[in-house]
């Protein structure tokens, strides 16, 4: 293994798998710490951890033992993966993980880049926007874990860390990789462990990226690693055998815990077509809906490509959250999801779509699924991903905010292994 990636929870895993399998690295992605070693021909090894909204104490032991697997797996470089609208809280995990693992490694100056300009994430003179919006004004602020209310990256970030948080500029990474390079120095000469850089284009990624070909530890989004591909092609590193996920042609069903805005709109535009089950919160804390029932409902209409999701209004999220608690609530989204899915993979069902990512989270770990092979691109940033659990299962794993509205047609087909949409699962919920 050459590559060592350590991502805070498992749609983000997905998306940083895919990014270097695209870039050409032989990429598998494991959920949680493996007991075992990976395999030789592995490249690139993803870790997947369900650390983002856990006490950050916690986050740092698992993100530690992560870092201990990858190392006995002798990685060369390590990249720790967070959400690319650096979803955290003022007491949140990133600063302090980032720390641990630079002290870790005996390193400072580490670059910090949530940036991922293909779906309108920038970072200009140390804040990080949303397409042409500020982060703090995209519809972020109302994430009901981790709301972000500031996008000046450099001071949420210092509330987090013990050192002082530095920046290179737009204007140092357009000078190219020997300038950041040099930045990056520097910032380590002050003390500075992680260090906010400006990115705004890909071509800027691949300019950060060239610059540290021999950083020991690289911190950001899933577009901080475009770059970092070439940089072991051209030490004569990769094999080029490419990946090996595997298609599933069989019963389909899409589960959607994410209340962003997008996995609203392709919820809406899916149940249009499709059967849908939208689950009441106020059933399932009673007890009184359970995931029994919604098995019964998608399976006598499994054929039409099914949907059941919890997806709400961020006002309605609030109602609920005030009225059982957060955790609570949080806590009995993710035990139905994940419940849901084994008994509908026990029943047959092979393709599992699945929006948000602590729902991801709660379906991949109910599965009991260790390591994921990595497909083609179903959007940017969503790979197809195929493993084995009462035979082959290929999975798609959506964080809330991307993919395209026909986003869940299009990954039923990438599952199946067609390149088209899904024509034949129309349906009337």
């Amino acid at each position: 293994m050459l590559l060592g990636c350590i991502a805070d929870d498992f749609t983000g895993a997905s998306d940083l798998a895919n990014t270097l399998a695209k870039g050409g690295m032989r990429t598998t992605q494991f959920i949680g710490v493996p007991a075992e070693p990976a395999a030789a021909d592995c490249e690139a090894g993803v870790v997947a951890l369900k650390s983002r909204s856990i006490p950050a104490a916690t986050a740092v032991a698992q993100s530690l033992a992560a870092l201990k697997w990858l190392q006995q797996q002798g990685c060369r470089q390590f990249l720790f993966k967070y959400c690319s609208t650096f979803d955290s809280t003022p007491q949140g995990n990133i600063g302090p993980v980032g720390e641990a693992l630079a002290e870790a490694l005996g390193t400072r100056g580490a670059v910090a880049c949530p940036a991922f300009p293909t779906t309108g994430r920038t970072i200009y003179q140390g804040h990080l926007f949303v397409k042409d919006r500020l982060l703090s004004e995209s519809g972020m602020e109302k994430h009901p874990l981790t709301p972000m209310t500031d996008p000046d990256l450099r001071r949420f970030l210092a509330l987090q860390t013990k050192t002082p948080v530095g920046h290179v500029p737009w204007t140092t990474v357009d000078a190219g990789p020997d300038a950041v390079k040099t930045a990056l120095k520097e910032a380590a000469g002050r003390g500075e462990t992680l260090v906010i850089v400006d990115a705004i284009s890909d071509a800027d990624l691949f300019t950060i990226g060239a610059a540290l070909a021999e950083a020991p530890l690289v911190t950001g989004g899933s577009g901080i690693a475009l770059g970092l591909p070439e940089n072991f092609r051209k030490a004569g590193l990769l094999s080029g055998e490419g990946s090996a996920f595997t298609p599933v042609d069989g019963p389909a069903v899409v589960l959607a815990g994410s209340c962003s805005g997008a996995t609203r709109e392709q919820v809406r535009l899916h149940a249009a077509k499709h059967p849908g089950l939208a689950l009441e919160i106020d059933k399932i804390m009673s007890g009184t809906l359970t995931p029994d029932q919604a098995v019964f409902f998608l399976m006598e209409r499994i054929r039409l490509t099914p949907i059941c999701y919890s997806t709400a209004t961020p006002e309605e999220v609030k109602e609920m959250q005030d009225r059982y608690g957060r955790e609570a609530v949080a806590e009995a989204i993710e035990s139905f999801f994940g419940e849901l899915a084994v008994t509908l993979n026990n029943r047959g069902v092979n393709r599992i779509i699945v929006a948000g990512g602590e729902t991801s989270g709660a379906v991949v770990s109910a599965l009991e699924i260790h390591r994921l092979d990595i497909g083609p691109e179903i959007d940017p940033g969503v790979p197809a991903l195929s493993g084995t659990r009462n035979g082959p299962l290929a999975l798609a794993l959506k964080s809330g905010n991307f993919g395209a509205p026909d986003f869940f047609d299009k990954a039923a087909a990438v599952l199946a292994g067609k390149g088209t949409e899904d024509k034949g699962a129309g349906g009337a919920a």
